[in-house]
């Protein structure tokens, strides 16, 4: 299934941001600023100044971000299609924009169940009030820290939405790069997976300094001046991920060149992107 995203020619979505009583407008959001780079509307002033910085820092940053939007929806329909996955757990998912997994899932089997999950009670009272699945499945945020992953999994709303006797996909979808290694990312990475059944699948993209160095790390000074903690890590970090995974074909590689062979030439350059993605299966 092909899907398009949005034109960089286009600018910024038609329609003004909805605004939540509640939310801080004031101060820049990763989320919010996630939703400028996909050339969203449900961004502020804060979030596009910090986003210019980043991207000033990192020029080719709005391409990393569609890309990794992209890898999302190729890994979302391998995951329903091929792999019979029906439910998800999103943790990090920030904003609904476009191509959300509930909406790439339940296109293609409309009971599909999912479970949103951020630690910012204002991204997910935002959220709510634009997310909206099928009737026949579910599409629900929850408030949880992926730092503290039983804060996620004892949470009283999840069994509901979910059943974690049955495999589920687990998406880390540009999240993990907001955890320093002061956050313990592979224990948490671990204890999630240590909840699900065998044959859940996991999809991780992190953001990496492998390929443009400079760049990379001035966009890490760029978020740490917003307030954001931010770190890159190599391909062997990231790999570290999927400790006893089965990695799916054709591994941790750059997010344009993940499953990529049916996908229009040229692909950006490796350097413009620096994102790697992958999926891993449990076993």
């Amino acid at each position: 299934m092909s899907r398009s995203l949005p034109d960089p020619e286009r600018g910024p979505l038609a329609g003004r941001p909805l605004v939540v009583p509640g939310v801080d407008t004031s101060t820049a959001h990763a989320a919010r600023m996630y939703d400028y780079y996909l050339y969203g509307k449900d961004n502020f002033p804060a979030d596009r100044a910090a986003g210019d910085e980043a991207m000033s820092a990192f020029p080719t940053l709005r391409v990393t971000a569609l890309e990794n939007r992209a890898f999302l929806g190729r890994a979302v329909e391998y995951l329903v299609e091929d792999a019979g996955i029906d439910q998800f757990l999103d943790i990090g998912a920030g904003l609904p924009g476009v191509h959300n997994t509930h909406e790439i899932a339940q296109d293609l089997v409309p009971h599909a169940r999912i479970a949103y999950v951020d630690h910012d009670p204002t991204v997910v009272a935002h959220a709510r009030t634009l997310t909206r699945g099928r009737p026949e499945g579910a599409a629900e945020y929850l408030l949880g820290d992926l730092r503290d992953p039983a804060s996620i999994l004892g949470h009283p709303d999840l069994p509901r939405i979910l059943d974690l006797s049955r495999p589920v996909g687990l998406i880390l979808n540009a999240v993990l790069h907001f955890l320093t290694d002061a956050d313990k990312p592979y224990r948490v990475v671990a204890e999630l997976l240590s909840a699900l059944a065998p044959g859940s699948y996991l999809e991780i993209t992190h953001v990496t300094g492998d390929h443009a160095p400079a760049e990379a790390a001035a966009l890490v000074s760029a978020y740490n001046r917003n307030g954001m903690g931010f770190q890159n890590r190599g391909h062997d970090e990231v790999t570290r991920f999927f400790d006893g995974l089965e990695l799916l074909p054709p591994g941790v590689v750059d997010v344009s060149r993940w499953q990529a062979d049916h996908l229009p030439r040229p692909r950006p350059a490796i350097a413009d992107v620096s994102c790697y993605g992958a999926l891993g299966r449990l076993p």
